[in-house]
């Protein structure tokens, strides 16, 4: 008998692979890293767009700074309350101000910054560049030699990075403000022992920490947004396919961040005593 052929078997074409799990989030995060780069590269280079960074700036501002404040008021109340209802438990209600405001200037002031300029400015970008993007207007950029990061992105992250430090400090004061009034009004304590307390847990490294934070939270909201903008996919509905998406990574990475940082600072930065 003759044995039958594998020519044929052979001869079939290999099957597809399969990607592997994780690829593209290790790709999207090496586009990512790069951008960053290339921003901080380009933010030296010369001509440096100052229209379009104080347009930017003005507009991101002016969405965002209302917002901050309305927000803000609420979440100082409930910090407030909450903290001195759980210090009031322990007998130590002299900590009630130093402990709420810690919280605020530490946590609460940078994360609320963060999460007004990711869902309104960063959404904002997002969809300009990704509307650009699919008009082919970047690409006619590029052909008259005009560097679509250096004269669209390096101006908005810019903008997001500085509307954030100054928001930051403004979202403090007010915060503290709120939470001053509601400790003193609502839960019968002292003017006195709020600001006593304070001054006696509080130190300069944590506004530093605070503002250090507002400034990373804005790069990351503005590049990741620049990022997402610069990539659409599937014509006008990509649009807010990226918007949506920027917003969620977002979130994500500034959390990540947040916990990083503030592990980081707990260790090399030590308390302040009473």
């Amino acid at each position: 008998m003759i044995a039958p052929s594998t020519a044929k078997d052979s001869a079939q074409p290999d099957l597809p692979r399969r990607p592997l799990p994780g690829l593209g989030v290790l790709r999207e995060t090496g586009r990512l890293f790069i951008l960053g780069l290339s921003v901080l590269r380009l933010i030296f280079k010369r001509p440096f767009q100052w229209r379009e960074f104080v347009e930017q700036f003005w507009f991101i501002a002016s969405v965002t700074i209302l917002p901050a404040m309305l927000v803000t008021i609420p979440f100082g109340a409930v910090i407030a309350l909450q903290v001195g209802s759980l210090i009031e438990q322990f007998g130590a209600q002299s900590l009630t101000g130093g402990a709420s405001v810690l919280v605020i200037i530490q946590q609460a002031s940078p994360l609320i910054v963060s999460l007004l300029i990711s869902g309104v400015a960063g959404s904002a970008i997002c969809a300009d560049l990704a509307s650009r993007t699919i008009r082919e207007e970047l690409d006619a950029m590029k052909v008259m030699g005009v560097s679509p990061i250096q004269r669209l992105v390096v101006p908005r992250v810019l903008a997001v990075m500085l509307v954030g430090l100054l928001l930051n400090g403004l979202v403090s004061v007010v915060g503290t403000l709120g939470g001053y009034f509601f400790n003193v009004v609502m839960q019968n304590g002292t003017p006195g022992a709020y600001v006593a307390s304070f001054s006696a847990l509080a130190q300069l490294p944590d506004l530093y920490i605070s503002e250090f934070k507002a400034l990373v939270f804005g790069f990351i909201a503005g590049l990741v947004a620049a990022h997402r903008g610069l990539n659409p996919k599937g014509g006008p509905k990509g649009v807010g396919d990226v918007v949506n998406q920027s917003v969620v990574f977002t979130f994500l990475i500034l959390f990540f961040v947040n916990m990083v940082l503030t592990g980081i600072h707990l260790q090399l930065v030590p308390s302040k005593g009473l």
